[in-house]
């Protein structure tokens, strides 16, 4: 019996490392934005949403309103989309659309063109990856996957075999199309989100609306 609780515990373990190993993909600052100049590590992040940005000393309380471009599906090599259809990748580009327009509503007039006081948001979509099916939703309560998520959510990290989003936010002065900031994001449910591991893009679809917010905040 001890044998088996202690092969068990091992089990558990090398399946947490491979779990943990299978979820540190982390987005890059890919070459094809027009910013990747400029984005440096940012070490300033602890939960790794946001490993890389650039950041002008600018005072986004001056600005009232804001133009949000078409959002852009990232088409370079380094790009991050795990077997993702070109069909499901519109479908997330058009939420980002959504999702970001009624978030940044909240503290901006959202206006169709450039002006004075108004910030361009340029937004694209480089990577996402769908819930591993059933097995996502599984892993919340079995013995194996369970502790790993528990942790998981506690840290804010990911969970086992579920999906996420990776984007780049790109801000300029519309009327001088002077870069303000920019920054990477990946973004992904809280591990025991059980709503997010049902659907193939669930996941994603909760990514998009915690990157909306991260906007919101970064711009405060």
């Amino acid at each position: 019996m001890r044998t088996l609780l202690t092969v068990c515990r091992a089990a558990t373990v090398a399946l947490c490392v491979t779990l943990a190993a299978c979820s540190t993909t982390q987005p890059t600052a890919y070459s094809g934005l027009a910013s990747s100049q400029q984005l440096r590590a940012n070490e300033r992040d602890a939960t790794g949403r946001i490993p890389y940005e650039y950041k002008s000393d600018t005072d986004w309380g001056k600005y009232a309103a804001v133009t949000i471009d078409p959002v852009v599906i990232y088409r370079g090599s380094d790009n991050q989309f795990d077997d993702i259809s070109e069909q499901d990748k519109a479908h997330l580009a058009k939420s980002m659309k959504a999702r970001f327009t009624e978030k940044l509503q909240t503290r901006f007039r959202v206006v169709p063109g450039a002006g004075e006081e108004v910030l361009r948001i340029k937004l694209t979509l480089t990577g996402a990856k769908a819930n591993t099916a059933v097995l996502s939703t599984l892993s919340r309560f079995d013995l194996l996957g369970g502790p790993y998520n528990a942790v998981q959510a506690v840290r804010g990290k990911e969970g086992a075999l579920t999906g996420s989003v990776s984007f780049a936010v790109e801000i300029y002065d519309a009327p001088t199309n002077k870069l303000l900031g920019a920054y990477v994001s990946k973004q992904y449910p809280n591990a025991w989100n059980l709503k997010a591991g049902m659907g193939a893009m669930s996941a994603s679809e909760a990514g998009i609306e915690n990157g909306a917010d991260q906007l919101v905040a970064y711009l405060q």
